[in-house]
C-alpha cells in the first residue's frame, strides 16, 4: 500500500462537468491505498474462500457474465490464462466492499481516491496536466481490452499510486451525491440503496473521462451487479 499524508487538497473542478463543481477544499487525515487495483488473481483467492454470493443474497461477482475473467476450473476459481494481473471487473459494489473487509481494509472514500490520484497541486491527470498518451494509461481501447495493472509507471500519481487513469473504473465507498463533498451528509453510509461513485475512467473511456476529477456521470453502474469496465482498490 501507499501512504497518503494528512492535510488539505482541492477536490473537484470549476471547469469540468456540473457534477465535478464546485472546486472545494477538503481536509483528510493520513490514509493508505493499494498501489494497484485488485487483480483477477487476487479476487480469485477471495472467491475460493467466500464464493460469489453472500447469505443475505448479495451478488459479489457476475460469474455468468462473458466479460468476467475468472472462472471455476474443477473445484477452484482461477483467473483466465493471461489475465491474472489485469484489474478484476464484473465485481459488484458489495463484492468490492466485502473483498476489502476480507483483507482487513475498506473501500476508499471518493475524497481519498481523488487526493491519492491528484495530490495537492490540482493536477488534471495523475501524472500532471499534459494530455494522456499510450505510455501513461489505457484508454480509447476496444471492449474488454484491459492491460496488467502495473503497465504504466509513467502514469503514476504524485504519491506513486498506479493505474488511477484508465484501464478500469474503480468503485469508491461514497454514494454519488452532489458536491461539495461532506462525509457526514449520508454519502458514506454503507447501507445498500444509493448509486455509488466510480472514479478514474476505463479502458474504453475517452481521454476526457480519465481525469482525476471525473465521476463517471454517464457510466452504467448498477451497484448490485458487476460491469465490464469497473474494478476497485482498497484503502486503510
Amino acid at each position: 500500500m501507499v501512504e497518503i499524508p494528512p492535510g488539505p487538497f482541492i477536490m473537484g473542478s470549476d471547469n469540468g462537468p456540473a457534477d465535478e463543481q464546485p472546486a472545494h477544499r477538503v481536509e483528510l487525515p493520513s490514509f493508505s491505498v493499494d498501489k494497484t487495483p485488485v487483480t483477477n488473481a487476487q479476487f480469485a483467492v477471495f472467491l475460493n474462500a467466500v464464493g460469489p454470493g453472500k447469505s443475505k443474497g448479495e451478488n459479489l461477482f457476475d460469474v455468468d457474465d462473458p466479460d468476467a475473467r475468472i472462472h471455476k476450473r474443477g473445484e477452484k476459481w482461477a483467473a483466465d490464462p493471461g489475465f491474472g494481473n489485469h484489474p478484476v471487473v464484473e465485481v459488484s459494489w458489495a463484492g468490492a466492499r466485502h473483498y476489502c473487509a476480507w483483507v482487513g481494509k475498506r473501500l476508499p472514500t471518493e475524497a481519498e481516491w481523488e487526493k491519492a490520484a491528484r495530490g495537492t497541486d490540482g493536477r488534471k491527470y495523475p501524472w500532471g496536466n499534459s494530455l494522456p498518451d499510450k505510455t501513461k494509461a489505457q484508454f480509447n481501447a476496444g471492449y474488454n481490452q484491459t492491460l496488467p495493472v502495473d503497465s504504466f509507471p509513467k502514469g503514476s500519481s504524485p504519491y506513486g499510486v498506479l493505474d488511477m487513469a484508465g484501464n478500469a473504473w474503480e468503485w469508491v465507498s461514497s454514494a454519488y451525491m452532489p458536491y461539495p463533498y461532506n462525509p457526514k451528509d449520508g454519502r458514506e453510509d454503507l447501507m445498500p440503496g444509493p448509486v455509488r461513485g466510480t472514479r478514474g475512467g476505463g479502458h474504453d473511456a475517452p481521454a476526457e473521462e480519465i481525469t482525476t476529477t471525473q465521476r463517471g456521470r454517464t457510466l452504467s453502474r448498477n451497484f448490485r451487479s458487476g460491469h465490464h469496465n469497473i474494478g476497485f482498490r482498497c484503502a486503510r
